[in-house]
């Protein structure tokens, strides 16, 4: 995505991070695009929600709008440049995590992350058959100036509509540090009225 912004300003996503730098965040709010560098993205209009999807460096961003409520997902280091207005709750990226919140009684969000370490012998085989996978679907952004060990970083994003929800898979790829961030989100947005019994 090329956009016409001012090169003096700062953009989040130019230069190569380390995983153990990545933070989550969520908002109830949209983030501006102009704070970020937009490899690559996607817009979906679907049953009652419409969504955004940005890969930024190897980060992601994914805003979620429904009956008036906004919803923003992001992956990032913390810097300057991100507001604390309208932040629901951050953490930093560590083994494994689950995190639910309800923004309204029609909106709801799950996200659960991991951290996977491994071997290099293991990374090097999975890194081949997620790479490979990659490439026939979503959003894939290999970042070829960072490469590390003879291998290019790259992120992944995947996605999937349902009637009210929106799952979103992405996957961070540290060849310099044989760590794989992987997160899934599930952006529900099911009318009050719809919902089953529990």
């Amino acid at each position: 995505m090329k956009s016409n912004k001012d090169s003096t300003l700062p953009e989040l996503g130019l230069t190569k991070q380390r995983s153990t730098d990545l933070n989550f965040f969520l908002y109830r709010r949209a983030l501006h695009p102009e704070l970020f560098h937009i490899y690559l993205d996607k817009h979906i209009e679907y049953s009652n929600f419409q969504a955004d999807i940005w890969v930024v460096g190897l980060n992601h961003l994914v805003t979620v709008q429904s009956g008036g409520v906004l919803v923003t997902e992001l992956t990032s280091a913390p810097c300057d440049l991100l507001t604390d207005r309208g932040l629901v709750t951050q953490f930093r990226f560590r083994g494994e995590r689950d995190f639910s919140y309800r923004f309204s009684d029609n909106v709801r969000y799950l996200f659960s992350s991991q951290v996977e370490e491994t071997t290099e012998h293991i990374f090097r085989t999975t890194y081949r058959d997620l790479s490979q996978y990659a490439q026939s679907r979503g959003l894939y952004v290999p970042y070829e100036q960072w490469s590390t060990n003879g291998l290019v970083p790259f992120s992944f994003v995947d996605y999937e509509m349902r009637q009210y929800e929106l799952q979103v898979h992405a996957y961070h790829v540290f060849p310099g540090e044989w760590r794989i961030l992987r997160t899934q989100s599930i952006f529900e947005t099911r009318p009050a009225n719809s919902r089953s019994p529990k």
